[in-house]
């Protein structure tokens, strides 16, 4: 396992800010506002060849009746088990205060190595006089840093790589399936995220839009390694007034184009709303192996026919998503949910099928033997041959005389005879048509 260092401290300290100028990149939501960062974020970085994990958390308010800033306390506490060393950043511009005393006791309770960092010394020259006050805190020498100008970040990394284990040969992870879990806020994202990991990784409330961020969290069981990749609620655009709520938005739509498959949740209770065909339509686009998971069915008032009903109306409303099986599941109980992941494995595999020219060009030969190419004023279609030229999704290009008689029913029909032979269940296909020119006898 890579080290991982956590980042902690009381609300609006530039936690974030620390982490995305750490990262190199804006993976976390920066706002001038306390507890925009509710979840763990994890991400990726190096230092003087040591790969590692950071994790940006929630602020850490240690005496707090408000729902969300107690889940917020939770996730920190949950960082900081899972750290190697953590970073506790403060703020010279409000000084040492009691809640950092509280945070510093809390830290020192944890028995793990904690690198004292001070931000917001953003003026080099002479110390800011306030700093040394933050020796009180009993750590040691503070790290100054500026997370805006990046001043201190090379110190602050030596700190931390100086408590890391030896190194070890790290292979894990590059074969894992990236999956990102979709849907409209309060269908179950991360109450299913924690049924498969067995801990509270996301916070569960029924505030809808309670996850921002998109977190990654790997696990691994007998069928495979996986990555999943919880994201925030997508909502209508028209209820997306927060600066917050666009990024939230964005990055979900960014988590689909990371991802290998979408599960797509779906509340049972509802069915398919206007909000998820529009979430189902982001992953289709983005030609994503797809999984439609139909959540709550515990509370689902049931009869025999009661599945096949929502079946029906499923492949109705999502017509354009034919191809993803459904699985109807409880992340409450667990029912099914073992059940996710040789869906995931298969749909993965078949979004990664390479035909061989040969054997498409069979399928095409008996297809147009069964169902003729369409013709118009005198002029017939032919088709020339076919051969694939990408994966994830399924790519085909069609070579003919006349791209304008190829109508879109002979397309489909011809995606429809390539997944009888082939399968190709859960990914989408794109057929390409090339003109290649009359060859009129």
């Amino acid at each position: 396992m890579k080290p991982i260092v956590a980042i902690v401290g009381r609300p609006n300290v530039g936690k974030s800010m620390l982490f995305n100028k750490l990262i190199g990149r804006r993976l976390s939501i920066v706002e001038d506002t306390p507890g925009v960062t509710r979840d763990r974020v994890y991400g990726e970085t190096d230092w003087n060849g040591r790969t590692f994990t950071l994790i940006d958390t929630g602020g850490i308010e240690p005496r707090t009746d408000d729902q969300i800033l107690t889940f917020m306390r939770q996730q920190a506490q949950l960082a900081i088990d899972h750290a190697t060393v953590i970073v506790f950043l403060t703020d010279v511009k409000t000084g040492l205060t009691a809640s950092d005393h509280e945070v510093a006791n809390m830290l020192l309770k944890s028995g793990k190595p904690i690198v004292l960092a001070v931000n917001k010394m953003d003026s080099t020259g002479a110390m800011n006089p306030d700093f040394y006050e933050f020796y009180n805190l009993g750590m040691g020498d503070p790290v100054a840093v500026s997370a805006v100008h990046g001043h201190g970040t090379g110190d602050l990394l030596d700190a931390c790589v100086a408590y890391f284990p030896p190194e070890e040969e790290e292979s894990e992870g590059a074969d894992a399936i990236k999956v990102a879990l979709i849907g409209k806020p309060n269908v179950g994202k991360s109450s299913l995220l924690n049924r498969i990991l067995g801990e509270e990784r996301s916070i569960v409330s029924d505030v809808a839009g309670t996850t921002r961020d998109a977190i990654d969290s790997p696990f691994e069981n007998e069928q495979g390694k996986f990555l999943f990749i919880d994201t925030a609620g997508m909502r209508k655009r028209s209820k997306v007034e927060e600066d917050i709520e666009r990024y939230s938005v964005l990055r979900a739509t960014m988590a689909i184009e990371r991802s290998d498959v979408c599960l797509i949740l779906i509340d049972g209770r509802e069915g398919v709303t206007e909000q998820d065909t529009k979430v189902a339509g982001l992953a289709h686009e983005a030609g994503k192996a797809a999984v439609i998971v139909v959540n709550k069915w515990d509370l689902v008032d049931k009869d025999d026919k009661t599945m096949d009903r929502l079946t029906a109306d499923i492949r109705r409303d999502l017509g354009y998503m034919t191809y993803a099986p459904i699985l109807f599941i409880s992340a409450l109980t667990g029912q099914r949910v073992n059940k996710l992941f040789e869906m995931i494995v298969a749909v993965s595999n078949q979004a990664s099928l390479r035909i061989t020219t040969g054997m498409l060009n069979n399928v095409l030969s008996d297809a147009q033997t069964r169902v003729q190419p369409p013709s118009d004023k005198g002029r017939r279609l032919k088709i020339y041959y076919m051969t694939q030229v990408g994966i994830r999704p399924p790519h085909f290009v069609v070579f003919c005389n006349d791209a304008s008689l190829f109508h879109f029913s002979y397309q489909r029909y011809l995606e429809n005879q390539i997944r009888a032979v082939f399968g190709l269940t859960g990914t989408p296909i794109i057929l390409s048509i090339r003109q290649k020119g009359d060859r009129e006898e």
